[in-house]
């Protein structure tokens, strides 16, 4: 909601400094109405498994899934290096998952089905359009769908949420608006799953949060999975730019 409410202002000031922002609307709008079962089936998957767990396998399977959808749909074209950077740093995602419950890596899958659907309209709809003020939005869309599914499932929680929570959660706003603003403008210059799989860089730091803040065990493993991802995505990076 406060995410919407910040991206529909910066999209007014948006068009009133310029004349004709390109806007792909209705791939913008589809976006946002697939964060709302991306959104329910993250939290399932949060309930059921350790974050660090839980995470690892969302992010990883989404990036592997979307990088071959952007080559079947979107014709997207990747060097054999980069295709093996990808899959060291895939191998270092579930190596970090492997410990979990059919029961958690179900519901995580179930997550990048969903990562992989609004990764791919993004991908499409980013390179038809500017690409902060696409960004900018789907955040609306988004915000707007998922805040009226709340109000009539939640409305008491989510009311009392915004009232003790509103500082962090326009902190988290602005953040997560701007973040995902450079990522569709990364989506215009490379592969959705180069983006994608860069994007996987937050799970050394999920790895590192989830056992120093959250008191989740077996660190080694973990921290030595989170490795394996970043020496992915190195490789991944050098196969970019050569």
């Amino acid at each position: 909601m406060i995410a919407g409410l910040i991206s529909s202002i910066i999209l007014c000031a948006w068009f009133a400094m310029f004349d004709h922002p390109h806007i792909a609307w209705g791939w913008a709008l589809i976006s946002g109405a697939t964060h709302v079962p991306y959104l329910l089936l993250l939290s399932r998957a949060y309930d059921r498994g350790d974050f660090s767990m839980a995470y690892p396998i969302v992010r990883g399977s989404g990036a592997l899934v979307s990088a071959f959808a952007g080559i079947a749909i979107l014709g997207d074209r990747y060097s054999p290096t980069s295709l093996i950077g990808i899959a060291v740093a895939v191998c270092g995602l579930f190596l970090l998952g492997k410990s979990s419950s059919w029961y958690v890596i179900g519901a995580a899958l179930s997550v990048a089905t969903t990562i992989v659907v609004y990764s791919v309209v993004d991908g499409h709809g980013s390179r038809q359009s500017n690409g902060i003020a696409y960004a900018l939005a789907l955040n609306m869309f988004a915000a707007l769908i998922t805040t009226a599914y709340i109000f009539v499932t939640r409305k008491h929680d989510m009311i009392s949420t915004i009232r003790w929570n509103w500082k962090k959660m326009s902190l988290a706003a602005i953040a997560s608006t701007t973040g995902y603003a450079l990522v569709m403008i990364a989506y215009q210059r490379a592969p959705i799953g180069y983006v994608a799989a860069l994007r996987e860089s937050s799970v050394v730091i999920a790895a590192l949060a989830g056992w120093k803040f959250l008191d989740e065990g077996d660190h080694k493993r973990r921290l030595s999975a989170a490795g394996i991802v970043l020496v992915g995505l190195v490789i991944l990076v050098i196969g970019r730019t050569n």
